[in-house]
């Protein structure tokens, strides 16, 4: 597979066309952005560990028989995936109240969500990914109700399946975001990464905030939280 020009370069990744047209690289940057990246710093380190991780998961949901744009693992901070249109909505699953939510309800923080909720956000940094509805993105035209409802779907099982692994390693998921795309035949699926980069991961048994909150919050280290996970999660 011969990587060929730059397709797309984004905060944390750029996507590269190959020698086949329905598959893309991924390549896994070590940039660390937060608050819509007023924030910003190069951590050496960190795309590899993301791009590990991120394989790890979505190898997780592939054999679970979630749709998903990976394919395989290249090299350290590369992966292949296949080719889809981003649909600019991002499915984010609340298991624990933490982060923008409590800020915005006034929610106490560790209060859990039983059921889990399911926000929509509009993928935009410009107008800060504001929080939208089902019908805001009906009346944009972003997606069509059944793809919201497989997206929500689909949502949901992901969180199930992965809060099920990381509680077994030890981790509560409290939070996490998701993308999707849509591949030509126009099937749905989960895209972009799963990392600590877009979840929210607390240590079961000390409370430690294992993902980007350490970055945004000066909690600690952010590679020795992100090591830690993987130190979980492969044990």
């Amino acid at each position: 597979m011969k990587k060929s020009q730059k397709l797309y370069e984004g905060k944390a990744k750029i996507l590269y066309k190959t020698d086949d047209p329905d598959k893309f690289i991924a390549y896994f940057k070590d940039s660390a952005t937060a608050f819509d990246a007023i924030k910003k710093a190069t951590i050496k380190g960190k795309g590899a560990l993301n791009n590990t991780l991120s394989s790890i998961i979505f190898q997780l949901l592939n054999q679970n028989k979630i749709p998903t744009h990976f394919i395989k693992k290249l090299s350290d901070r590369e992966m292949l995936v296949h080719k889809v249109e981003i649909i600019p909505v991002e499915v984010v699953v609340r298991n624990i109240a933490a982060g923008s939510i409590v800020k915005r309800l006034g929610i106490p923080e560790k209060i859990p969500f039983k059921p889990p909720l399911v926000e929509f956000y509009l993928k935009n940094d410009q107008l800060h990914d504001p929080i939208i509805c089902k019908e805001h993105i009906l009346a944009m035209k972003l997606a069509k109700e059944d793809e919201i409802e497989k997206m929500k779907h689909l949502a949901l099982e992901v969180n199930n399946i992965l809060s099920k692994f990381f509680k077994d390693h030890g981790i509560l998921l409290v939070d996490f975001k998701l993308e999707f795309g849509k591949r030509p035949d126009g099937s749905i699926v989960v895209a972009d990464e799963i990392s600590p980069d877009t979840c929210r991961l607390w240590d079961i048994k000390t409370g430690e905030k294992l993902d980007k909150d350490r970055f945004r919050f000066d909690l600690g280290d952010l590679l020795e939280g992100y090591k830690k996970v993987l130190e979980k999660i492969t044990d």
